[in-house]
């Protein structure tokens, strides 16, 4: 029996036709269910911190206070509901306005315009406060806080460092490098120097030269991940007071913590587990992964998320179909092109790689690295010769896709299907 399963593409949908008994499991995150409204969940973690006393508690009038915030991407973590909300508990602590600093923790991230600030404070906060943004080459604004076990330089940013008081926000998903966002990322890279960052994301290579990306540095993946412990080392030089993070379902508030920054990231990490680790009992030999449509793949850059959980849902060798319709091209900047277009082997890439790092360079060094691994095709608007060199084939619709496929390797293809592939996490049982 045919079954037909919709599946987002860009502003669109596309319509999957697959016979029914070749079909493993539909990853979807697990069912939430929202019993309290989001300022109850804001209150409730701030009023009920993990592992410290509540903030109001840990400040004291006339010391200043820096409150580090994401950026206009992650505006989904609404960071306007939350703010608000720890301004007032620093006011209960006696802390005036003009006693809090805040800034955006963008690390190697464009500059931010002032609307972008206004929309990030919220209308309560925006008349009242100014953003300003963290810029990882000003050496100026820069200040040495020691080295890390791994050997990473920590540098971060002055203005931070002077205030008496650092308090971290954000939201918590899953991270392709760092395991999971939030917490130690609002120090590192969020307000770290350029080569800070650099130093720390080269983690992510196998220390063998041809064995490639490091097995342990993947999402979801905490305890042997060699970026998240550098991370945490470097938030721990510098000292943060307190966290507050969200975590988020459904375009909604589904949880908060607050408290230790390690402490409470740590519950938070069980959160985003519980909705979006998905456990599967088996790889397939083919997934079909959307990105989850516009603007989770509005480029190819973006799409990296998808491709990473789609390869742990995916049998040695076997086949992705990612859907990411990337009107905007490669996305990233010109090392993403250069990696893919560059080179003609994936140990050439990876000796570039190794030689000058870049996050844009890791994606698209990533992006081959795993054509080489499995049989990997991109449903997308991409020009269908831009990727040839990687080995990446491009058509324009998924029956074009799977004929190609079931031509190579036949019908008969255990699949698992991903309709929002950049959010849930397999987790082979």
């Amino acid at each position: 029996m045919e079954k037909k399963i919709s599946l987002k593409y860009g502003n669109e949908e596309m319509t999957l036709h697959i016979a029914e008994e070749n079909i493993l499991q539909v990853i979807e995150s697990n069912p939430v269910i929202f019993d309290k409204a989001e300022i109850e969940i804001i209150q409730t973690a701030l009023e009920n911190p993990i592992g410290s006393e509540r903030l109001a508690n840990l400040v004291r009038e006339g010391e200043r206070v820096c409150i580090v915030i994401p950026d206009i991407t992650r505006a989904w973590q609404r960071t306007d509901l939350y703010l608000p909300l720890v301004v007032e508990e620093l006011n209960r602590g006696g802390i005036r306005d003009e006693d809090i600093l805040f800034i955006c923790a963008l690390g190697t991230h464009r500059p931010q315009t002032a609307e972008e600030h206004r929309l990030l404070l919220g209308p309560k906060l925006a008349d009242r406060f100014q953003v300003i943004d963290h810029d990882c080459l000003d050496q100026e604004n820069l200040i040495d806080c020691g080295t890390t076990s791994f050997g990473t330089p920590v540098r971060l940013n002055k203005k931070a460092m002077e205030c008496d008081h650092l308090v971290l926000t954000g939201g918590i998903v899953y991270h392709f490098l760092a395991g999971w966002s939030g917490g130690k990322k609002y120090v590192l890279p969020g307000i770290s120097s350029y080569e800070t960052v650099m130093k720390n994301h080269a983690l992510s290579l196998n220390p063998t030269r041809g064995l490639g990306p490091h097995p342990d540095v993947r999402s979801g993946n905490d305890d042997t991940n060699l970026i998240h412990l550098d991370m945490l080392e470097a938030a721990s030089l510098a000292k943060p007071t307190f966290l507050f993070n969200v975590v988020t379902a459904e375009g909604r508030i589904a949880g908060a913590v607050a408290g230790h920054f390690k402490d409470a990231h740590d519950k938070g990490r069980e959160l985003v587990d519980a909705i979006d680790g998905v456990t599967i009992q088996e790889k397939a030999d083919l997934v079909i992964a959307s990105a989850g449509g516009s603007p989770k793949d509005v480029n190819l850059y973006q799409s990296i998320k998808t491709l990473i959980n789609a390869r742990e849902a995916t049998k040695p060798g076997g086949t992705m179909i990612i859907l990411t319709e990337s009107p905007e091209g490669l996305g990233g900047n010109a090392d993403v092109q250069e990696m893919i277009l560059g080179y003609d082997t994936v140990l050439e890439r990876e000796d570039a790689l190794r030689a000058d790092y870049s996050i844009s360079k890791y994606v698209g060094y990533y992006f081959c690295e795993s054509a080489n691994k499995f049989d990997l095709l991109l449903v997308s608007s991409l020009d269908s010769n831009l990727l040839k060199k990687a080995n990446i084939t491009i058509v324009k619709t998924l029956d074009e896709a799977l004929e190609l496929v079931y031509a190579k390797h036949g019908k008969n293809l255990k699949t698992h299907i991903m309709p929002h592939g950049a959010n849930t996490l397999p987790r082979l049982a």
